[in-house]
This record gives C-alpha cells, structure tokens and sequence, in this order.
C-alpha cells in the first residue's frame, strides 16, 4: 500500500517531536511545521494527504489555515488538534468540514484510530451533489433565468412593455444581460416576427458609427462607393438595440435625438428625410446621468431614451439565482463539450454563492464553461479557478511588532530546529551556539 504524507502544525517543539514520532511508527511520511505561513509553503510544493493542525497558534491561527486549505486543498484530509479549554472551537471546526479532532493530551493509539478515519473518510469522499437537471420551479421567463424577487418584477415589466413601440433605457453593469433583456422584449411581443437589429456603438469607430446607422449615399465620403442603407432602415417595422449607447459622439446623439422627436432619419450624404417606424432599445454600463452633467450626453436625448428605465441587478444582488443559473448552465455545456451528466459539489456551490462576481453572468458562466471541463462527472471545488477561493492568511505587522525578544528567538530557533528535522548538533551550528546552551534554551 502506498505510504502517506502527513503535515503536522503546532507551535510546540514538543507536540511536533511527539506527533511526528508516532506517525512514523504508523508508518507514515510525516513533514512539520511550527507556523502557517511555512505549512502552506509545504503543501504548495508537497501532496499531502492528512493535515493535522493545533487551532491555537501566534499570528496566524489554525482555523485560517484550515478554511485554506479546504479550498485549495479540497481533497486533502484535516484534523485539528486543541486543548479543553479550546473544544468549542474544534467544534466549530469540525462544522466546517474537518474531520475530526483530538484534545491534548492524547494517547498514541487515540492517534492512530483519528488518523485512520480521517484517512478513510477522505478516500470514501461522499458529498452531496447538484443535480445537472434544471427543475421544474426554475423560472425562465422570457429566456431570463432565475426565481429571485428581482427576476420576477423584471419579468412583469417586461410583459408590460413587450408590445409597445416605447423607447426604452436598460441600465446595468457588464454582463448582467443587457442585450437579453432587449431580445426577450421584442421577442416576446406582438413585434416578435419583426427585425431586431442589435447594434454595439462601443464597437464601431466613432467616424463610422453615424453612417452605419443611418446608411449612406455613394460619393458622401472617401470609401463610399455604393448607396447603402444602415442599421435603422434594416430594423424597420421591429427593434434596433443600441447597447454601450453612452459612447456615441454628440453629433451622433444630436442625429439621434431627431430620430425620436420625428421618427425619421436621413443618409449620410442626402438632404432627404425618410420616416422609420423603429422602436428603440437602448443599454448602458455607465452614469449617464453624470455624463450629461459633463457635458458628454445630451441632457434631452437622456430623456428622450429613458421612457421606461430597465434596471439589470447585479449578480451579487440576486445570490439565490445562482445555483438555478450553474444549472442552466451545465446543461448548456455538457453536450458542447461532450460531457455525460454532470452534477456540482455542495463546497463548490457554496464558494461560487460567496463570490460577488464583478463580472456578473458572464463571468459566472465561463467559470462554469472552465469547470465543465476540468471535472470528470461532479464540479468540486477543486475544479473551480483559484481567484474564487480563500486567499492565504497573512500575519498582521502589529502583532510581530509587540513581541519581546525571547519570543522572537524562541520561534526562530523552532525553524531552525524543524528545517533540520530536529537535529540539535545541526541546529546549534546554524543558530552560532553550543548543544549546551541550545539545550538549555530549549529547557
């Protein structure tokens, strides 16, 4: 049977030499460490199979370093070691999905009968899954997915405006679904057999922006060979979706605010007017609010446009659409990347809901899109990208700044002694003193 690596993570010289003593005689691999910060450099360069951590620890406790690791080291094995006066908190640890613990003093059979279980739990790794199956409460009102109270008065205002030509303003941060928002209003109305014609005004040049939306006569500029007709006369009788609305130039916005008032346009290039019966969608990630009172919005067009104001909710707004959304998405995927039934592990889910996802839908779907990929036929939180888990617990400044002298070098001595596996003769060589007086340090 393969051997086992072993971290041990405690603060006393003694604990470390007693722990490390009897897992070797388990038969064991054992590596130790008397900090965190130097149990994490252990695990990023070692596969460790058990973890076993004092919770009461100087600078960084134990419960930092536990919560870390169950989210970069999800398959790894965790116990936690205390004294009585600390059995709440292993308590409280175990709740968080440690394994077990052991309270101080311990015997060495106790020892091993924890290990073993711990070992055992681990290899077994049965979690409760997300079903890949979307169910039958999900709401997916039209094409928006999610049972959150938000989603649900979007829905309604969406239904009332779907078969009215007013012009309408959708205001929200990149990747809330603007664009969806503007494709389930025209598709869901009586306009639905219609053209809709989605425009990005952030994507073309700001020098062609008016003639692709107006069109343009042959000879009006350099380049224009041929009479063509823009985005507006193709959306003619249906929608035009004007999305990133705020980086249009004010002498498009000027062009623009005519379209409204009259409901006509003219070519670029031509002195001749023709009527259009468009309704207008427009979207925005910025304040245009704050645009007008710069002077880079035409206060007029502003209101012209926001006839009836669509607010997108962030995703971090609407946690509990998250895991209807994972599900919509899995089922997406699976078959595009040629995936069986997929399900997603509860500790992967709970960290996706804890993300405030700056990137709203679109980041969260691609974090599906990447964990699909990289699981075999359940989404664990070993799947998901580092970004989203805990960050490594660092030491406060503060706290080094207040200990005595004593205290500082009885922790160096403790790395010295654990960086040569307890070697005393080695340890004095380095530290620049005698056994003896090592010896008597140590005492």
């Amino acid at each position: 049977m393969k051997r086992r690596n072993i971290l041990i993570v405690d603060d006393s010289l003694e604990m470390l030499e007693v722990i490390n003593r009897h897992l070797s005689s388990f038969g064991y691999y054992v590596f130790q460490s008397s900090n965190v910060p130097d149990a994490i450099d252990i695990l990023k360069s070692t596969t460790i199979d058990l973890l076993i951590s004092d919770l009461q620890m100087p600078e960084i406790d134990g419960m930092q370093l536990i919560n870390y690791c169950q989210e970069h080291y999800p398959e790894m094995a965790t116990l936690v070691i205390t004294g009585y006066p600390s059995v709440s908190g292993a308590v409280e640890a175990v709740k968080s999905g440690v394994l077990d613990y052991l309270v101080k003093p311990f015997t060495k059979d106790e020892l091993k009968i924890v290990v073993e279980n711990a070992l055992q739990k681990s290899n077994e790794g049965q979690n409760e899954a997300l079903s890949s199956e979307i169910p039958q409460a999900l709401r997916a009102t039209f094409g928006m997915v999610g049972n959150s109270e938000k989603m649900q008065r979007l829905a309604e205002l969406i239904n009332r405006v779907k078969d009215t030509k007013a012009t309408i303003l959708v205001q929200g941060e990149s990747g809330t679904g603007k664009e969806l928002v503007a494709r389930a209003i025209h598709y869901s109305g009586k306009f639905a057999k219609s053209p809709f014609v989605a425009v990005n005004c952030g994507g073309i040049p700001e020098n062609l922006l008016e003639s692709e939306l107006f069109g343009f006569l042959k000879g009006s500029f350099t380049g224009a060979n041929d009479t063509r007709a823009g985005f507006f006369q193709a959306a003619d009788g249906g929608s035009i979706f004007l999305d990133e609305i705020g980086n249009a130039s004010l002498n498009v916005q000027t062009r623009l605010l005519r379209t409204l008032q009259e409901k006509e346009i003219t070519m670029v290039g031509s002195t001749k007017s023709q009527k259009i019966d468009v309704r207008i969608i427009a979207a925005t990630n910025s304040n245009l609010l704050d645009m007008v009172k710069e002077g880079t919005f035409r206060e007029d067009l502003y209101y012209r446009l926001n006839v009836v104001n669509v607010e997108m909710p962030p995703l971090r707004e609407r946690e509990e659409d998250i895991p209807i959304l994972v599900r919509f998405f899995i089922r997406k995927y699976v078959d595009e990347f040629n995936k069986s039934k997929i399900s997603m592990d509860e500790k992967a889910l709970a960290i996706l809901q804890r993300h405030s996802w700056p990137g709203n839908i679109r980041e969260l779907e691609n974090v599906v899109q990447r964990a699909i990929i990289m699981c075999e036929n359940a989404i664990e939180v070993k799947d998901l990208p580092d970004y989203l888990k805990l960050a490594e617990p660092i030491s406060d400044p503060s706290s080094a700044l207040s200990k005595t002298l004593k205290e500082i070098e009885k922790e160096h001595i403790l790395k010295v002694l654990n960086y040569v596996n307890g070697n005393k003769s080695k340890a004095a060589e380095i530290l620049g003193i005698d056994r003896k007086t090592l010896r008597q340090k140590l005492d």
